[in-house]
Parts: C-alpha cells; sequence; structure tokens
C-alpha cells in the first residue's frame, strides 16, 4: 500500500510547490507594480546648483545672428509653442541639433493650456476600438498607454497618479465596465499604473459622498495620469534652452523664404510682437507644430494646400473644491447625448468637462496680406458660449446627488481649447475623429506635424525630428539617437515628494505654499525662493490672492526666469489662478500690472492697456467684473419702482437698470429693492384659499402649475428671470419636492407637493435665480443674463 501514498504524496507536493511559486510570482509583481516615485535623497534639503535661463534679448540676438553669412544658420526652425512644438525642440536639441523655436503668443496661450489635464490613453478610444472595430482607435489608445508612463516620469513633480470611478447603476453593466477597464489595464502591460477595481455601493459613496445614491449598484475604479499642463509646457521650453535651444515667445512668422532654384525653405521672415521689428532666420529645415493653426502656415507654404486639420472646441468649467474630493475623479460615460463627462479635482479645485464640437478657424486664422491691421485674435480670446458651460452644468446635476444644489454662480472659470483634429475630408462633427497624428513633408520641404494630444507628445516629436533629419541636408551625420524617453525635465533633478518640508525649515513657509511650489517649480523652487528680493516691509511669498497658494514671489520669478511679457502670462499660465479662479485673478490683476509695470519700464499708457486686456479675458472666463449702478433714490417705495416697470412695459422703452451695487463674486439669491413686494402681489393675484373643516385660518397657497406663469410676469416687470431656462426650472421643482401634476406625482420619497405657500414662493424664485444666473460682459456695463442652451457634445 506504501508506493501509492508516495504517489500521491510526489504529486501533491508537486501542485504545491507549482501554487507556491506562482502566489509569490504574483505577489512580487504586486509588491513592486504601481507608480515609481523617486528616491527620496538628502539632496532635496539643499539646494541643486542654481540655473537661470538666458534673457529674451539675447535669444531675439540669437536668431537674427543665423541670416548674417558669417554666422551658422540653423539646423532646425520649430514655428509654435504649445506642447508639441516644446517636445520638438527638447527632442532635436538633445540630439546636439541646432535648434531655435518662435511662438506668436505665449508658450501654451492656445491648447497646450486649456486641456483636460489628464494623461491617458483614452477609455473612450478603447470602447470605440472594439465595438466599432477601429484599428486605428486601438493603435491610438496603445500608444498613449506606453506613453503615459514616460510622461509620469520625466516630470514626476508635475504629473501624478489619479484614481477615476466610473459609477454603475444597472446591475448588467457591472460585467461590462469591469471587463472593459480590466482590458485598458491590460493594453498598458508593463507600463500600467495600478490594477483597476470593483467597488461596492456603499464603498463608492464613501469614496465619493457627493454622488447620486439613488439606483447606484457599484463602481469601478481605474487609474490614470493628471498634470499641470501649461507648467509641463514651460519645463519642456527650458529644457529646450538648456539643451542648448534657442526659443521665443510673441515672435510670429510673417513669411517663408524659398531657394528660388530648388523651391526649398531656407528660412522664415518673424516680427517680434514686443518690440515691434521684423527680421529674417535662416535654418535648413522648418518644422510646422502649430496645432490649430496647421492648416495657415501650410497655405503660406503652398498657396494651393488642401486643409488637412478641423479643429474641435472643447470646454471645462472649475468649480469649488466641495464638488468633489480631494484624491479621487469621476467619469460619467452616460451623458444626455451619449458622451463621456470627466469631473477631476485638480489645483485645489474641481473641472468639469468636456464638450466636443466643430470650431470655425476662419475667425482665428491671420489673414495673409500686406494690410497693417492684424486681424488675427489671440488664443485667450478663444472662450466658450455660455450654451457651452450650461450643457456641462446640466450634465453635472445629473450625477450628483440630490441634496447638492449645482448654481451657475459655482463657476469660478470657464475655457475653451481646441483641438487639432485629422480631416477626414468630410464635414459634420468632431466626435468621431480619431486623436492621432500625422507627419507629412510638403513640396517645399517642410515637415508638419498635427494631431494627436498631450499625453503622446513626445512621440510625436520624435517622429518629427526623425523625418526632419531624414529630409535636412547634414543632418544625419551630425543628429545622435533620440534621448527623451529617458531625459528628465527641468526641476525633476533634486526633486522628491518631501522636498517641500526642507522649504517649509528653510523660508519658514506655509505647508500649502511649499507643497504649491514644490509641485509646480520642482527643485527650481530653491531658485525662486532664493531670487525672490527680501524686504523688511513686505513678504514676497505672501499670498496673490487668498485663499489660494499663488504667491508675489512668483511673478518676478515668472518675468527673470520664464520669459512672461504680459499679465495674462503671469495668471493664466506660469501660475494657474486664472484657470482655477477668475475672480481672484481679476483682484489679483492690479498687483500683477503693477509689479511688471516696474520691472519691464511701462509707461501709464502701457498700463491701462494691460489692465483692459486682462480684464476683458479674466471677465470673459467668468470672473463677472464689478457692476456699479446708482442706488436707489431715498423715498422712492416699491410702487415707484413698479409704476416705472409697468409704464415701460406697456410703452415698450427700454426697462431700467437694477438698483443695486455688487461685487463679481455671483450672489446668492439676491433680491432687488422693492422686488419682495412685486413677488408677494404677484403671489396673490395666483393664489387660492384652501378649503378644510377644521375651523382653522389656512395660509394662501398657489398652484405649481401657475408658476411659470407668475414668473414670466415678474419677469415682465424687468426684474431678472427673463432667460430662466425650462431645464432651471424642472430642475429647482424637481429638488423643492414640487409638481405641476393637480395630483401630484410619486417621487423616490413619496408624493410630490402640488401646491406652494408664499414662503416657499419666494425661496423658489430664489433658487431660480441662483441656478441660472450667469455674468455677460458688454463695452459699457457688466449685466447678468443667460443665453438658450444649445445641445453641445461630450468627450475628450
Amino acid at each position: 500500500m506504501s508506493p501509492p501514498l508516495r504517489t500521491l504524496t510526489r504529486r501533491t507536493l508537486t501542485l504545491l510547490t507549482l501554487s507556491t511559486a506562482t502566489a509569490a510570482g504574483v505577489g512580487y509583481l504586486y509588491l513592486n507594480s504601481g507608480p515609481a516615485y523617486p528616491p527620496t535623497t538628502h539632496e532635496s534639503r539643499r539646494p541643486p546648483p542654481p540655473w537661470s535661463p538666458p534673457p529674451r534679448a539675447a535669444m531675439i540676438e540669437a536668431l537674427k545672428r543665423s541670416a548674417n553669412p558669417e554666422d551658422t544658420q540653423f539646423d532646425i526652425l520649430v514655428v509654435g509653442g504649445g506642447a508639441t512644438g516644446a517636445g520638438v525642440a527638447v527632442d532635436a536639441a538633445s540630439r546636439g541639433l541646432r535648434v531655435a523655436l518662435v511662438e506668436r503668443e505665449d508658450f501654451a496661450s492656445g491648447t497646450s493650456s486649456k486641456s483636460t489635464k489628464l494623461v491617458h490613453g483614452g477609455v473612450r478610444y478603447l470602447q470605440k476600438a472594439v465595438f466599432e472595430l477601429d484599428y486605428e482607435q486601438y493603435k491610438l489608445v496603445r500608444e498613449a498607454l506606453r506613453e503615459r508612463r514616460v510622461f509620469l516620469q520625466t516630470a514626476p513633480y508635475l504629473s501624478h497618479m489619479l484614481p477615476i470611478m466610473l459609477p454603475i447603476y444597472k446591475y448588467w453593466q457591472v460585467p461590462y465596465y469591469w471587463s472593459g477597464c480590466k482590458l485598458y489595464d491590460l493594453l498598458a502591460g508593463k507600463e500600467n499604473m495600478e490594477s483597476s477595481y470593483l467597488m461596492s455601493k456603499g464603498k463608492a459613496l464613501e469614496q465619493f459622498p457627493m454622488l447620486k445614491s439613488e439606483g447606484l449598484v457599484g463602481a469601478v475604479v481605474y487609474y490614470d495620469g493628471q498634470h499641470n499642463d501649461s507648467r509641463m509646457n514651460i519645463a519642456l521650453i527650458l529644457t529646450a534652452i538648456k539643451a542648448g535651444a534657442t526659443a521665443v515667445n510673441y515672435c510670429g512668422v510673417t513669411a517663408l523664404h524659398k531657394d528660388p532654384t530648388t523651391g526649398l525653405l531656407t528660412g522664415a521672415r518673424v516680427k517680434d510682437e514686443i518690440a515691434g521689428n521684423e527680421f529674417d532666420i535662416k535654418a535648413k529645415v522648418i518644422i510646422n507644430a502649430t496645432g490649430p493653426y496647421t492648416d495657415s502656415l501650410l497655405s503660406l507654404s503652398t498657396p494651393t494646400h488642401k486643409p488637412i486639420v478641423r479643429a474641435s472646441s472643447g470646454v471645462h468649467i472649475a468649480l469649488p473644491s466641495y464638488y468633489a474630493p480631494k484624491g479621487m475623479g469621476l467619469l460619467d460615460p452616460a451623458t444626455s447625448d451619449g458622451r463621456v463627462v470627466f469631473f477631476l479635482p485638480w489645483e485645489g479645485g474641481v473641472i468639469a468637462g468636456t464638450t466636443d464640437e466643430p470650431y470655425d478657424m476662419n475667425a482665428h486664422t491671420k489673414a495673409m496680406t500686406n494690410e497693417k491691421d492684424d486681424v488675427y485674435l489671440s488664443g485667450d480670446d478663444i472662450l466658450p458660449r455660455e450654451s457651452e458651460i450650461q450643457w456641462v452644468i446640466d450634465e453635472v446635476r445629473g450625477y450628483l446627488s440630490g441634496d447638492i444644489k449645482v448654481r451657475r454662480g459655482d463657476v469660478l472659470s470657464a475655457w475653451s481649447g481646441l483641438r487639432p483634429l485629422i480631416s477626414s475630408g468630410g464635414a459634420g462633427g468632431t466626435e468621431g475623429l480619431v486623436r492621432s497624428h500625422v507627419v507629412k513633408v510638403d513640396e517645399s520641404g517642410m515637415v508638419t506635424i498635427a494631431g494627436g494630444k498631450w499625453t503622446t507628445y513626445r512621440a510625436m516629436a520624435e517622429e518629427a525630428v526623425d523625418k526632419a533629419i531624414e529630409v535636412g541636408p547634414g543632418l544625419k551625420e551630425k543628429a545622435g539617437e533620440c534621448r527623451t524617453q529617458e531625459l528628465r525635465l527641468v526641476g525633476s533633478e533634486g526633486w522628491d515628494r518631501n522636498m517641500f518640508i526642507g522649504l517649509i525649515q528653510r523660508y519658514g513657509l506655509e505647508p500649502e505654499v511649499a507643497q504649491h511650489l514644490s509641485l509646480s517649480y520642482g527643485s527650481q523652487a530653491w531658485t525662486l525662493l532664493s531670487s525672490a528680493p527680501q524686504t523688511p516691509a513686505l513678504d514676497p511669498h505672501r499670498p496673490l490672492s487668498s485663499p489660494y497658494p499663488f504667491t508675489h514671489s512668483e511673478i518676478i520669478y515668472a518675468l527673470t526666469h520664464e520669459y512672461a511679457q504680459k499679465p495674462l502670462d503671469v495668471l493664466l499660465r506660469r501660475t494657474r489662478i486664472g484657470f482655477v479662479d477668475a475672480h481672484s485673478a481679476l483682484g489679483a490683476l492690479p498687483e500683477v500690472v503693477r509689479v511688471m509695470g516696474d520691472a519691464l519700464g511701462w509707461d501709464a499708457r502701457r498700463r491701462r492697456k494691460e489692465t483692459k486686456r486682462g480684464e476683458e479675458v479674466l471677465r470673459r472666463m467668468n470672473a463677472g467684473g464689478r457692476v456699479e449702478v446708482s442706488a436707489p433714490s431715498a423715498g422712492l417705495g416699491w410702487w415707484a419702482g413698479d409704476l416705472r416697470r409697468r409704464l415701460c412695459s406697456v410703452f415698450g422703452c427700454p426697462t431700467p437698470a437694477r438698483l443695486f451695487s455688487v461685487a463679481a463674486r455671483y450672489p446668492r439669491t439676491l433680491f432687488e429693492s422693492g422686488e419682495i413686494e412685486a413677488l408677494r402681489e404677484v403671489f396673490w393675484q395666483h393664489a387660492r384659499m384652501p378649503s378644510s373643516g377644521s375651523g382653522e385660518q389656512e395660509q394662501p397657497r398657489m398652484p405649481v402649475s401657475h408658476l411659470r406663469e407668475a414668473v414670466h410676469f415678474i419677469a415682465g416687470l424687468g426684474y431678472a428671470y427673463d432667460n430662466v431656462r425650462e431645464s432651471d426650472f424642472r430642475y429647482v421643482l424637481r429638488e423643492a419636492g414640487l409638481s405641476e401634476s393637480p395630483e401630484g406625482e410619486k417621487s423616490g420619497n413619496g408624493k410630490r407637493r402640488d401646491e406652494l405657500d408664499f414662503e416657499e414662493f419666494v425661496e423658489i424664485c430664489g433658487d431660480l435665480k441662483d441656478v441660472s444666473i450667469a455674468p455677460t460682459v458688454s463695452k459699457k456695463i457688466v449685466q447678468r443674463r443667460r443665453i438658450p442652451v444649445e445641445k453641445s457634445g461630450g468627450g475628450v
């Protein structure tokens, strides 16, 4: 009997050994998975060797010298200072080539500062790849996931891992979304950040208490990356300069030079938008990296060129931090039109977006004529329409808890970025176009890189430089191998996650300020703090605008180390205060103009010009400005104001301006002088006394079905209800538990009421103003009005 026992034992031992080895291997891989943070060292306690880039004037002189016969021309001239152009400059300069970069506006002034702030493969694109059997979408996801890991490693202080929750409201969706996220992990392979996982309803509400709980089944959490986009762009520019490149902002191309014998490009004529003079640059190859403006430069090179780029507008809004937990994002996969909306914590607030609809570039392309007037509109002029903002708000309302009132006045800032999508040749929507990129060489030898997205900027730049080396005379022998997969950006060397503690201990900073400087500037924060002028009277590290951690010392640093030339460069792209809270940026604008004016020698006229320009952009980003109108005349009661409004309504004269003065942060339930009395009169016109046999005195009540008529009547008196949308009505009634049906409607908590008393009527009117009030800027006065909503898109 013993031999069979020994055989069984060997088999059992073999199985146990294999199981143990498998478990140990899986455990080892799990313990060594996740993000690779830089190792903490003693070096992060003390400042690294200081480095400062050359001043802008020296860069301009270097560009001018390239046209001299005695000097050496540039190997590559990059046109465009966004993510792609800056990435090209880093790649080419790190290979040993002589590189110049010019940007008509500020670095990252266009799309590269107005993204969703995600470093991601794109779960939406993966879904399309699977269900539409689209191989191009699959390649895009695979490439983006590979680049995502490189992105987070080359600039660890500017990017980080972010868990994103995908709420599930139907049981059949549990395996669907879970398997999709697991496929997303599988495609990432060894570049995967963390494994996705399933979460119960209770755990989901614990992690994201603002989430709508009605019908919630559970959630799936997956991981993607997040970054500070314009700061990343500046880090790329500085890295290229440190590698030997020459980069100048506010220097636009006005003409291209060709060899008359070969027809190939030999350089360009550019205009210094700050000084106003023009000069020539000579280069062996020109790379067109102008994003949405790609076709404009191609047409300048080849007048018969056919457009290859279609611009898509993506709108985002910034909300207060209480709308989402600090460490968890949210993806709404089922919006009203079937697209997706992200809801992400960022820079101490929350951003929501985005829309996706075609954008007419004709309004934003410089006319290539000999006229003196420049009809080109700045990237700061590309701002969202009210209808797009309202669409995002409506979608946010759909997946947040019912006890959270989503108000239009909570929108602290809004922006629109133009995605350069490769055209398929037809008209129609842009949501179906693939976010892949294309590299092409035209008949004049200009290399064009177009399309793509932030996540894949490095791979795009490598491909563009490879092509430029292929077509440029003598570049193959001179250029080295691509190094950007391992090249760490300026600010990364000597940085780790605990560096902010050293800043606190050395400079006595508040923890929030030290964290902000560490995560915005990396190891360059030491240079920023040491170069700040110290005065006994004023602390250079005092907040630029409370309660945000942006400091005064960042203004001078942006001028001396990051080539800021205008106040909006500081408020929008060096600090991010304009994107986090446009009202706070508007309040900080005078101080920024003063500091920059003193440093750059601006006269009073230039200071007024920059102040006016800053106010215009920031107000249109939803700061609203300050409404200053006269106060009500003494002795005039409600009846006088009401009589004026009634007469104006009858005879068609303009309605008098509303009599109040209020700061830019939108008030909650602000009623005008005499408005409560007007509401009372309108309520009595529609109210009725309830009949009950109890003998007790009953309060008059208005049927909810009369509410619209009452509100429209009040709007006719000149009060601010004329543009309240139908969706606002439905939202306010639903939140108040009211129904327009005489019998009431069943709700999740029982029967909805169909009548309301006067106090409830006033509250409803206040809520209507509360959720719909929005600023609009005219040339004379800032008014509050709304634009009827138009269907807008979603998706990233």
